[in-house]
């Protein structure tokens, strides 16, 4: 659940309230940094009730910032008094909250805490407080942080004054092991592990998810077998003749030993682990190149072993908190087999430990999640936010059509997820129960985002806000390089896919330690104060941190706006908007991998992945030619919004450039390319969204005027995609593998054909004849609609959100606007199964009034609504509250039920 700001103190405030508590000053601190002058030495004190054991997450983090001050040239100590350090010693000391004579400590939240500066026996100290252990970790890797990245570690920790208080409860991260080529390498590296695990909880994450099984979608065509169905992987079960061909007892049990030391790692710095078991399958179909095979069960018998197995694991590694497990088809195992799952959960119950059941929630129905609820353990059922892709930071006012659920039931192994559950495939569907016994953490899919660097504060601060969601528990992040080589695809060398070897890194994930950094303690903290990620980028970049960030930041956008306007396909497997596949403006019947997209399969068609706010090219078309316009936002505004992106990225990067020291450093020559492969991502699907446009205006009106301006576009779009293709030549691999289809792998100028193929095919067009006259003036009037759109008006609005509402009571809604001819009020609960409903409003004194009937308001979810307000002029349509001008905002409000 969402953690609450102490007593909704701001930052500043409390820590006064703290610091006045200890018998200070706010201001006093400061005067006594500045007398202190650089220590020659740091004494770290754990006084904290939970911080003196050996094994105690505390005490790991004061060992990090004694290895952080010993890395920077400052001696350090670890006492156990105050009393014990030498006198000219700056003393940290980790302390229990505060509390006043016969008063309970001051109010911290679980994992928050205070640093100040005060005197401690009449000398100058540093003061940790914390109601936890983690609490304590955050606090003391905060100081370790400020140590590694000061230009002076001396006084790095002098006049820190700061609070932390986290607004999510669980905020996650996921590696997931899909290749044995190139994955066996981290998964056996003590060394990458804990710097690995530290570099994660000192970004404030909470919880790391290592995941097995999420390589393949289905038991056919299994080349790369290993850990998929995980158990054989690492155990022999007593009573069981179970086995993985080809793998020597003793690798078997050097995985075990692995996991332990991986969960006991994690467990020391205070992060919970979770494993996945994304397979419970055992059987590979149609799969003559497996590398490994399961032997030695049967049907009858997968049920008792897995469950055996689960308690066994369990039992081996002590750390493992919770569980991650997918109960569709996917798994291998056919949907509706619900006495299988309680004998798998049985298997976690066991444990006696209260280990969380996250429940993937595709096909997830009522009757799953009351089998995992029976078993008395914590449930957390976790859907996909966007998809499996990365899109603007609000939960899509509507899924796609082709989500909706289904009349029919679907076949085999997808008998509710193809059919009446087909809706909780791509977002929290029915999940959002006001009266619901489970969590809900939403899943950040990495379809969007794989290879090229990320970077956006303000984005990242607003995916913070939307994890909470209806009351919803935080977020898991896929992270970087996911599904870097499934399904046989892996290549040897460098998992970041780098051809330069100058840009290699040790470690993968460090080429995106800004990316973990803005994600973990802005899910955190979505107010943090920005030096907490600035100083990484000083200490990176120099003199060209500002602009580095403000290109990167810029940058980082684009692509998240076109997963939202326009997606192909919301697997990905199938979509990659860095690298994607280009799908024809003109003909429907190119071999494309885009199964779940609508009919006619070309570009123009295609579905937003939010069609209930953002409209297709097809769709803009005819409402522009029919003179109906829906409010919805256009692919010409999304087209001019990702030119001014990109534009404004290109605008810093030149600044950068300049006032870098070594522009041609390897970690700036990382940032440059991949924020300019985006910048130029933008360009090119501004244009190509553009050229559909005006095509979809040439098939109504068979003006070649259209058309020779759609084919202008297009060849803008194929300039652009060379540029693409010239700057990652060298610098990235010429294959560079998602999976083994060639949708999934390749190099940027694989794509160069398909797109010109498409583009000559538009251009070698002939139409008879010309329109003339009134005709003429109207495609010219179109096109400029297409490649010049009016800048959206937004009206002065007076709203004021309803605080709650009453179930099965009428819900009023008032509004203020002036100069619009009419209101509709669009409502729905938050289902995502259920259409919206329409309203128009009434016109009542100086304002506008509808109310929500008490039939509707009479159910188990919150509302949302919006306002879609007709204008007289300029005569449009708009939605309200709609985006605003940084487009991170939530475009609809919502109202939750009176406890």
């Amino acid at each position: 659940m969402t953690r609450k700001r102490a007593h909704g103190i701001e930052r500043r405030e409390f820590l006064k309230q703290t610091s006045l508590a200890a018998g200070g000053l706010l201001g006093a601190p400061v005067a006594r940094a500045a007398r202190l002058g650089g220590p020659r030495a740091v004494s770290i004190v754990l006084d904290a009730t939970h911080a003196v054991g050996p094994a105690s997450p505390a005490r790991w983090a004061a060992e990090h910032l004694q290895q952080s001050l010993g890395a920077r040239g400052v001696e350090s100590r670890l006492v156990r008094h105050v009393g014990d350090a030498p006198a000219r010693d700056l003393v940290v000391l980790a302390a229990d909250p505060l509390s006043a004579p016969g008063e309970s400590a001051f109010a911290l939240a679980d994992e928050s805490f205070t640093i100040a500066q005060e005197e401690v026996a009449g000398r100058d100290a540093v003061i940790v407080r914390a109601p936890d252990p983690r609490g304590h970790v955050y606090a003391l890797t905060e100081l370790a942080d400020r140590v590694a990245l000061s230009d002076d570690p001396g006084t790095a920790l002098a006049g820190v004054e700061t609070v932390g208080q986290p607004a999510n409860a669980i905020r996650s991260c996921m590696r997931l092991f899909c290749s044995d080529v190139e994955d066996k390498a981290w998964f056996r590296d003590r060394e990458f592990w804990t710097s690995y695990l530290s570099m994660l909880v000192a970004q404030r994450f909470n919880r790391f998810n290592l995941s097995f099984g999420l390589g393949y979608d289905f038991t056919t065509g299994i080349r790369d077998a290993y850990l998929h169905f995980t158990y054989p992987f690492l155990l022999a079960v007593p009573g069981y003749d179970v086995r993985a061909t080809k793998l020597p007892d003793r690798e078997r049990d050097a995985n075990l030993e692995m996991l332990r030391f991986i969960s006991d790692q994690a467990a020391r710095r205070g992060l919970q682990f979770h494993l996945g078991l994304w397979t419970h399958a055992y059987e590979w179909t149609d799969s003559p190149d497996a590398n490994h095979r399961i032997e030695g069960l049967t049907p009858g018998r997968l049920g008792p072993y897995c469950r055996d197995a689960l308690t066994l694991l369990l039992e081996e590694c002590p750390n493992i908190s919770g569980l991650t497990i997918r109960t569709h088809g996917e798994s291998g195992i056919g949907e509706g087999s619900y006495e299988l799952w309680r004998m798998i959960f049985e298997g976690a119950r066991r444990s006696g430990r209260p280990i969380e059941l996250d429940l993937h929630a595709k096909g997830i129905d009522r009757t799953m999640i009351d089998v995992a609820l029976q078993t008395g353990l914590p449930v957390v059922i976790s859907p996909k936010f966007w998809a499996e892709h990365l899109g603007l930071p609000y939960h899509q006012a509507w899924i796609r059509p082709t989500e909706l659920p289904k009349r029919e039931r679907g076949e085999g192994l997808f008998a509710r997820s193809a059919g009446a559950r087909s809706f909780m495939r791509y977002g929290y569907g029915d999940l959002l129960d006001e009266q619901r016994r489970y969590g809900i953490l939403h899943r950040i899919w990495p379809g969007t985002q794989r290879v090229l660097l990320w970077g956006d504060p303000e984005f990242a601060a607003a995916y913070s806000r939307s994890a909470g969601f209806c009351g919803t528990q935080g977020a898991e992040l896929m992270e970087p390089l996911s599904f870097k080589g499934r399904k046989g695809s892996g290549r040897r060398g460098r998992r970041t896919g780098y051809a330069d070897a100058r840009l290699a890194t040790r470690h993968d994930y460090e080429k995106y330690l800004y990316t973990y950094r803005l994600w973990g303690r802005l899910f955190y903290d979505p107010d943090a104060p920005a030096e907490s990620w600035q100083r990484l980028l000083r200490r990176q970049y120099g003199e060209a941190a500002e602009p580095v960030q403000a290109s990167l930041a810029a940058s980082s956008r684009i692509l998240p706006l076109v997963t939202t306007a326009h997606t192909p396909s919301a697997a990905n497997n199938h979509w990659w908007p860095e690298m994607p596949v280009h799908m024809s403006i003109l003909d429907a019947s190119h071999p494309e991998p885009f199964t779940d997209t609508p009919v006619p399969k070309r570009f123009g068609a295609v579905s937003p992945l939010d069609p209930q706010l953002f409209a297709s090219a097809d769709d803009f078309a005819r409402e522009l030619s029919e003179g109906s316009p829906s409010g919805r936002y256009t692919p010409a505004e999304v087209a001019a919004r990702l030119d001014r992106l990109a534009d404004d990225a290109a605008a810093r990067q030149r600044e950068a450039r300049s006032s870098a020291a070594d522009p041609g450093s390897p970690e700036l020559l990382r940032v440059f390319v991949d924020a300019t492969v985006q910048i130029e991502l933008g360009r090119f699907f501004a244009e190509k969204l553009r050229a559909a446009c005006l095509y979809a205006l040439f098939e109504r009106t068979r003006d070649q005027y259209l058309l020779a301006s759609a084919v202008e576009r297009y060849s803008h779009a194929r300039e652009v995609w060379t540029r693409i293709a010239d700057i990652t030549r060298g610098v990235y691999v010429d294959d560079v593998t998602y999976g083994p289809d060639w949708y999934q792998r390749g190099h940027w100028a694989d794509r160069l054909d398909a797109l010109e193929r498409d583009r000559a095919a538009m251009a070698s067009l002939r139409v008879p004849g010309a329109v003339a006259g009134a005709d003429a003036e109207r495609s010219r009037a179109w096109e400029g609609a297409v490649l010049a759109p009016s800048e959206r008006p937004r009206p002065a609005v007076r709203h004021a959100v309803p605080g709650a509402f009453e179930r099965a009571r009428p819900l009023a809604i008032e509004l203020e606007v002036s100069g619009v001819e009419a209101v509709r009020l669009r409502y729905r609960h938050t289902n995502q199964a259920e259409p919206w409903q329409t309203e128009t409003m009434v016109r009542e004194g100086g304002g506008w009034r509808s109310i929500i009937p008490a039939g509707y308001t009479d159910s188990v979810f919150p509302l949302q609504y919006y306002f879609e307000l007709a204008l007289a002029t300029p005569a449009a349509v708009v939605v309200c509250p709609g985006f605003d001008a940084s487009w991170t905002n939530t475009p609809y409000w919502v109202v939750r039920q009176r406890r």
